[in-house]
């Protein structure tokens, strides 16, 4: 009995142990529900605060953008707009392309590049009083585009910004090579003034691209004379002579490639002497031969290649080294043939009463120096080049008496022109070689 009694107490007391434990497990599995809950609870009082209290705006500092909206190179002073304007236009090409040092007469920097910016600009001077940029723009625009210079769609010129109080410009092109080749407008005539075209002085040669126009625009006469073997000095001129009247004494042997007469940069008055080049090369020597030693009122002209001995020139003048030559009398060897030159165009020759009363003027002027045995003048002739067209020749009775008239005729005006004149060889003048 007392065996059974004893296990059944420890029975007991175990069951009883058993049920501590799930009662200790129950509780604390209850303690971890009310702590969950407790926070979830808390989680719902901070959302409805949060709810409840009026909206924070907060602010976010803005990053400053590092490549958008930052202006083409050379296109500083215009809007995004007017630049997506000029675009449309074709005034701004929207293609570049890349150079290549193997095609650079090809593809060539454009617009935008900073590298070649200043290669794009151009200076010009002597512009015509009040006149606007678009003016400008359009009429180099349109040079452009007649004489074949424009290499692309669209306006060669993008840019003009014009200086009223100093009277000059600046030309900014789409690209280098037709900024190059927009060289040969220096000396173009624009509402009456000769526009002098020069690099800015800022100017930055591109590699492998050339610093001269390769081409030459007929009737425009550059204000700039290259040195070259061609290039011709004129001294002994008369202060009062201005650009206009020295140049159509030039040509009265040819168009001019270049001229420029030397001015003093205070007074801006002509210094006596200038520079020139001919298109056509081969009369250079002798439009010297027939211009040196010319009596211009108390002045006797020097003309002489450049190369010659310009310098010395103004001291003495010294004489060209042409053969069959003697330049003393400052026209040619005399001879009884005189020529005078720069009297009359061709278009004035063509009227038959016009002819007759410039025939009878000269015949009667050259009268008073001699007995005039026979006078020419070449007239022209529809469709034929007629050799000697614009040219007198008068034939006198003896050399005494071509002499006494060229000295006398030489500087003279007629019809408002200076008269050269240049002694002819008589075979020639009878074989009618003009």
């Amino acid at each position: 009995m007392a065996d059974d009694f004893g296990d059944n107490d420890y029975d007991i007391k175990e069951k009883d142990a058993r049920r501590d434990r799930r009662k200790s497990r129950s509780r604390s599995r209850g303690k971890e529900r009310d702590k969950k809950r407790s926070r979830s609870k808390e989680r719902d009082r901070k959302l409805r605060k949060s709810k409840s209290r009026s909206p924070r705006i907060v602010r976010i500092r803005k990053k400053p953008y590092k490549y958008w909206n930052v202006p083409p190179a050379g296109f500083e002073h215009i809007t995004p707009m007017q630049y997506k304007a000029m675009q449309a236009a074709g005034q701004i090409s929207q293609t570049i392309t890349v150079p290549n040092t193997a095609l650079t007469d090809i593809s060539v920097p454009m617009a935008g590049s900073s590298i070649s910016r200043q290669s794009r600009r151009l200076y010009v001077g002597n512009i015509p009083f009040g006149v606007s940029e678009e003016a400008m723009m359009n009429f180099f625009n349109q040079q452009m585009k007649i004489t074949g210079l424009a290499q692309a769609e669209g306006n060669p010129v993008i840019a003009v910004q014009i200086n009223l109080d100093k009277n000059f410009a600046f030309l900014e092109f789409r690209s280098v090579d037709e900024t190059t080749q927009a060289m040969a407008f220096d000396g173009i005539a624009f509402q009456g003034q000769a526009l002098k075209i020069r690099r800015p002085r800022d100017y930055q040669a591109m590699p492998g691209m050339s610093d001269n126009p390769s081409i030459n625009v007929p009737g425009v006469v550059s204000t700039v004379v290259q040195d070259s073997p061609h290039k011709v000095f004129v001294g002994g001129l008369p202060n009062y002579l201005n650009e206009d009247q020295v140049k159509e004494l030039l040509t009265s042997f040819g168009p001019l490639r270049a001229f420029n007469l030397v001015k003093d940069s205070a007074t801006g008055l002509s210094k006596g002497y200038a520079f020139c080049e001919y298109v056509d090369v081969t009369v250079t020597d002798q439009a010297c031969a027939g211009l040196n030693g010319m009596q211009l009122g108390d002045k006797k002209l020097i003309v002489q290649r450049a190369s010659v001995g310009a310098k010395n020139a103004q001291n003495a003048p010294v004489q060209l080294q042409i053969p069959g030559l003697n330049l003393n009398q400052g026209s040619g060897p005399p001879t009884e043939v005189l020529c005078l030159m720069n009297m009359i165009v061709p278009e004035e020759l063509e009227d038959e009463e016009e002819y007759e009363d410039i025939l009878e003027d000269v015949k009667e002027e050259c009268s008073k120096y001699g007995v005039v045995r026979s006078l020419e003048i070449p007239r022209p002739i529809p469709g034929i080049e007629v050799p000697g067209c614009g040219k007198i020749f008068v034939e006198f009775n003896s050399v005494i008496d071509c002499q006494k008239a060229q000295q006398a005729l030489a500087g003279r005006k007629f019809s408002n022109r200076i008269v050269v004149t240049s002694y002819y060889d008589p075979d020639k003048y009878h074989q009618r070689e003009f």
